[in-house]
This record gives structure tokens, sequence and C-alpha cells, in this order.
């Protein structure tokens, strides 16, 4: 065609092309020199990688509004100095090259980087709980699921979104959660979140909001959550525990507006809120107009008997239900739900608009694919045999070769407490460390304890004058963190270590 705007070589150029960004203003030196300045930065700081492939010379040129060959001589220069490489085929690429020079010292890196997590370090062996096998992942059953979701997704799918999540999203764990979790859920009680920790931010806010000033929490739980309810201006109580869970009776004399929750399976001590405290707690939220916030943590996998239903079954008027992906499929994919009361849904819906941090699109669309599929269903039916089985061979193994020490809080989950002779733990932390095992002590998530906060150390021996109220030594077992290949060893670790300090 006489109007056509490119060739066919131009075309080919056009399509393989990658966006690069470089300043070329001339100075007093021209084009090719300040690009060539440009480039040779970009790759001395780091910012184009060994092996980064470079757009075509006059693709670049197109973008850049320079000359063809302005860019090819500046290609030319750099790969006779060693910058790039410039191969038949292959293209102009990044050269292989020692560390980049960093712009900043490493002398002058702030001093206030935060400390890293347990969970950041090296470790042979991870047995540190909160996270589900992540080489588990169903990739083909995933990858299936948002093939047919982004073919039926009309395309205001991919417009701006409006809070409360994607209706198709909302309507599928609608279904989900009645079915396996006893949940009254219409969709549009439903507030899709960045999971959990999203919706509890969601929710500090609106409680503040609302009037609230003190939420009572659980004496064990992970120094995040608690964190998030003081950030957003909401004092934290504890409440007294027992072998039967969270004594609710307490909450009249907390003076709280809330509650914070994990009846199904308490984090960590993994024991079940007795039917009694639930009916409490329910109780005292009708009676003072407050709310429940019902964590369904590890509700999904329960081992020895039928799982125990959600709270907000017993008054959905008055207990919000979140729940999360996080350990059904991963913890990367930062989805979350809540289920929530009728007077709460307006200021969760003001907030989240506002924040304007929901879950990518794509994700709630093949989640709610995998729902209806019965993809989802099969997964978690297979990762509860699996960690089931992971469960009785550390209990089997513990009672074979470490008999001193007692193992509980393991009809569901993906952890197990195991309770140490008095007097031991500090040797047993010491020796995991030797080992190269990564574990937690249970006195680390004590409400009060240093540990609480987000990134304290979870492994650490205890200090001296532990937090109030934690209930002997113990460690948090982890069963469900690390890939099949690894576990035996991690197993036998963690056995060697017992056997040798209890």
């Amino acid at each position: 065609m006489a109007d056509s705007w490119a060739t066919s070589a131009e075309l080919r150029d056009f399509h393989r092309s990658l966006d690069l960004h470089v300043d070329v203003r001339a100075g007093t030196r021209g084009a090719g020199a300040a690009l060539i300045r440009s480039l040779r930065d970009a790759v001395r700081t780091g910012r184009l990688a060994p092996g980064a492939r470079l757009p075509s010379s006059r693709a670049l040129a197109a973008d850049l509004g320079v000359a063809r060959n302005t860019v090819a001589d500046a290609y030319a220069e750099l790969v006779a100095e060693g910058w790039l490489t410039a191969r038949q085929g292959s293209g102009t690429r990044v050269a292989a090259r020692s560390e980049p020079r960093r712009t900043t010292p490493q002398a002058h890196a702030p001093a206030h980087e935060p400390p890293r997590h347990p969970l950041d370090r090296q470790a042979v062996y991870n047995l540190l709980p909160g996270a589900p096998d992540a080489a588990r992942f169903p990739r083909a059953a995933w990858a299936a699921a948002a093939r047919r979701a982004l073919t039926a997704a009309p395309s205001a799918a991919f417009g701006h979104q409006g809070p409360g999540g994607r209706v198709e999203l909302r309507r599928a764990l609608a279904g989900y959660l009645a079915r396996a979790r006893g949940v009254y859920a219409e969709p549009e009680r439903i507030v899709v979140c960045a999971g959990f920790t999203g919706g509890l931010r969601l929710l500090a806010e609106v409680l503040r909001a609302e009037g609230a000033r003190r939420v009572a929490v659980e004496p064990y739980g992970l120094g995040l959550h608690r964190r998030l309810l003081t950030d957003a201006g909401l004092r934290t109580v504890p409440l007294p525990y027992d072998d039967e869970g969270i004594a609710t009776a307490a909450l009249p004399a907390t003076g709280a507006g809330a509650v914070l929750l994990t009846p199904a399976h308490q984090f960590p001590t993994g024991v079940p809120l007795a039917p009694d405290r639930r009916a409490a707690a329910v109780d005292w939220v009708r009676a003072t107009g407050g709310v429940v916030l019902d964590d369904d943590y590890d509700g999904e996998f329960r081992y020895d008997r039928q799982p125990v239903g959600a709270l907000q079954s017993l008054d959905p008027e008055h207990v919000a239900h979140l729940g999360t992906a996080s350990k059904s499929l991963s913890p990367a994919l930062r989805l979350g739900w809540m289920v929530l009361p009728e007077r709460l849904l307006r200021g969760v819906h003001a907030v989240q608009s506002l924040s304007r941090t929901p879950p990518g699109v794509v994700d709630q669309l093949t989640l709610a694919e995998f729902l209806d599929s019965g993809g989802y269903d099969r997964h978690v039916r297979a990762a509860r045999q699996r960690y089931r089985r992971r469960r009785d061979r550390l209990v089997a193994e513990l009672a074979r070769r470490a008999p001193r020490v007692t193992v509980t809080g393991i009809a569901a989950g993906l952890h197990a407490v195991v309770r140490l002779p008095p007097g031991t733990e500090r040797r047993v932390l010491a020796r995991a460390a030797v080992e190269g095992l990564a574990v937690a002590r249970l006195g680390a998530y004590a409400y009060g304890n240093a540990a609480w906060e987000e990134g304290g150390d979870f492994t650490a021996p205890a200090p001296a004058g532990d937090a109030p109220g934690v209930q002997g030594e113990a460690l948090v077992v982890g069963y469900g963190t690390p890939p099949d290949h690894l576990y035996p060893g991690a197993l036998g670790a963690l056995c060697r270590v017992l056997e040798a300090e209890t």
C-alpha cells in the first residue's frame, strides 16, 4: 500500500522491540554521546542487568526520534568497550560483567533498615509455622482456570473496579462458604480484600471511625495483627486462656467494642474454642452491639473429625467472617474475603475505595472459576490428605525418638505445638540453630513479647522474664512448610535436636 507506515523489516523490529528508558538530551556533545553515556550508566549501576536484551537499533531510533545510525554507532562503541555484546540472531545484549558499582556506597546504607524476618534467613530446614508447601501450588489447574476465566470475562472486568470485588468471585465464594464452612453469605455481603491483613486493616479503620476504642485479642497470635489494630488508633486487650481456649466470659470486663478470635484452630496453640465459649462471645456482642472478628484460621484443614463450623453462622449480624487463600493455595496471591454484617458494609466500601489496594482482577476471576469448576475442592482435599500424613509422621517419629515431649494442637492446621520438659527450651533452640533448623518457640507469640511485633525473631531463645501468660516451654513446628523432598530431612533434624536435649 502506498501509505503503509513501515516496511516488513520495520514491522518485525516493532513487534520484537522492548521499551528502554534512556536520556539522549544532547547537551554540547550530541545525541550519540548522550546515548552512550546513558546506556553506560544504566549498565554500570545495574539498572540494565547482564544478559538483558536491548531494542534493535531501528526500533530504539524510532522511539528516541534520532537517526538509526546514531543508535547503531552507539551500540558499536559500547560493544567495543565491552559493555554490550552483539551476535547474529541474538541481538544486542548487556555483557556479563562483575557486580555493578552502586551509586550509593554500602558504607552509607540507611541505618534504619528493618530487621529481616526469620522466614527470610537462610536455613537448611524450615519448620516455621504459617505457610503451606509452596511447591504444591496447583500451577497447571490454576493456569487452566485462568484461561477459562479470561475467555469468559466481560470487557468491563478490565476497567476501573468498584469496592467489594468482582461479582463472579463474590458469587462463587457465597456458594462455597455456605457449603463448606456453614457461613451465611450473600454475595452482596462479601468484600474481597488483599489477604487477611488487608481485611483486618479495613475493619480496624471502620471500627475506629464508629467510635470503638478497644479490641479484645487472644493472648497468643501474630504481632502484625496487633500492630494493624494499634496503628488504626485502637487499643488491644488480651483475654485469659486455658485448655478450652479463650475465656470469652471475661469480655465484659475489657471495655472492648470488638474481639478478634481464631475459633476453629487458635494460632499458634491449636486449641479450638469450646462451644459454650463460642456462644458466650456471641451473647456478648448481642448485648453490647459490638462485633466479633472471626478469623477462620485453618478452618479447611481439620483431620480427625468434621470441621468446626464458622462462628459467623451463630449471628451474621454481629460476626464478621474473615477468610483467605493463603494456606489453601498461596500467600503470594494476597486473596482474602470478608462476610460482613450489614452495618459495616458501607464503611468498609468507603475505606476500600480510598485505599485502592484490592487484589488483581485476573486473580479474582481465576479463583472464581477455580471454585465454580470444583478445582479448589479437589486441591483442598488432596492437600488435607497430604498434610495429615505429614502430621501423623511427625507425631509417630517424636513418640519413638523423643518420648519426653508432648505434641498438642494437632486436630487441624499446618503446625503442631511440641511441649518440652522444663529447662530445655534454650538448649533445644541453640542446637536447632547448629542443625540449620528454623523452628519457632511458643513464647515468642505471647502478648507482650518483643517478638510479637512484625520482624521479631520467633526462633531466638526466651529473654529473661518472658512475657506474662506464657504457658510452659514449647516449640511451634510448621510441618506444612517444607517441600516434600525436604520434609524427611527436616523431621530428622528436629528429632536429633530433641533426642539430644530432652
